[in-house]
């Protein structure tokens, strides 16, 4: 039974919040990738998604990747996560090397991965059940409460996930990654599917909830008007393998207007700065 999803949107930028979290983003850095390079072999053949990389995210800092198709930007949050090793360099995170599982992440990806058995609430809860240290019943049922509450769901706890609008079960899987209070968050993708409108209040909330919560972010998306939306960095890829070609600060103040933001002149000049770094990446991808 999918329901429309009513969000409003967030109030108009204000430079004072913009100032505090410029502050707090020039603090010590939380993610550090020193000379990082990967190559896969797959089926006899070698290939190098990522040339050697340097990349530091400060705390509390909104970094988006963007670049063409198989350039190593999903490639690089895998290794931020543990889930890959690097062939060459060194990760870190909070000044120590990444050698496997990183528990201080959440990890949000295109496609939800929602259990179909279960419900919303159940969806969100699952995430604290397969945590090492058992957490009592009552408070898991509080802190699903809460997450419910935090992303708009009151009213479809005990709904399953085909019952659920494409928006709402984004923010399932929102509130599933933040329950367990990572300190970062690393997003590959994650409204790609959703259309135009959708996309745009999940850029809303989101960027609410990481004002909010003080969390770090690491955004992929193909979405250069997105990236812009959301970041305080963006970072642009060459194709492969993937190295950093340009990078850009995004000197907007927060919070942002997703809505309107893109009508205005800073806006436009942003991303057609961007763009000119990336279109010729973009045509060298369509060839590898």
């Amino acid at each position: 039974m999918p329901a429309a999803d009513d969000m409003a949107p967030s109030a108009l930028a204000d430079n004072s919040s913009t100032a505090a979290r410029a502050a707090t983003a020039t603090t010590a850095a939380q993610i550090e990738l020193r000379g990082v390079a990967k190559t896969f072999h797959v089926r006899g053949r070698t290939v190098e998604a990522l040339a050697p990389i340097d990349l530091t995210v400060r705390q509390q800092e909104f970094v988006a990747l963007v670049g063409p198709s198989g350039c190593g930007k999903s490639t690089a949050l895998n290794l931020i996560a543990g889930l890959l090793q690097p062939t060459q360099g060194e990760v870190r995170y909070g000044g120590a090397p990444v050698t496997g599982s990183n528990l201080h992440v959440g990890y949000m990806t295109q496609k939800d991965t929602l259990l179909p058995w279960r419900t919303a609430a159940a969806n969100i809860g699952v995430a604290l059940e397969l945590q090492r240290r058992a957490v009592p019943k009552a408070e898991l049922r509080d802190r699903v409460a809460q997450m419910i509450d935090l992303v708009g769901l009151r009213g479809f706890e005990k709904h399953y996930p085909a019952e659920l609008s494409g928006g709402m079960r984004k923010r399932v899987a929102l509130a599933r990654t933040l329950i367990y209070e990572p300190e970062c968050l690393l997003m590959d993708e994650p409204f790609g599917a959703l259309d135009a409108q959708l996309k745009l209040l999940m850029q809303d909330q989101l960027q609410q909830l990481v004002q909010q919560r003080r969390m770090t972010v690491v955004f992929v998306t193909h979405d250069l008007g997105e990236a812009i939306a959301l970041a305080d960095r963006v970072l642009v890829f060459s194709a492969r393998p993937g190295r950093i070609r340009a990078a850009r600060d995004i000197e907007i103040p927060r919070p942002r207007d997703v809505f309107r933001m893109r009508f205005t002149e800073g806006f436009g000049k942003l991303h057609e700065a961007l763009w000119d770094e990336l279109k010729d990446e973009v045509a060298k991808g369509t060839d590898v």
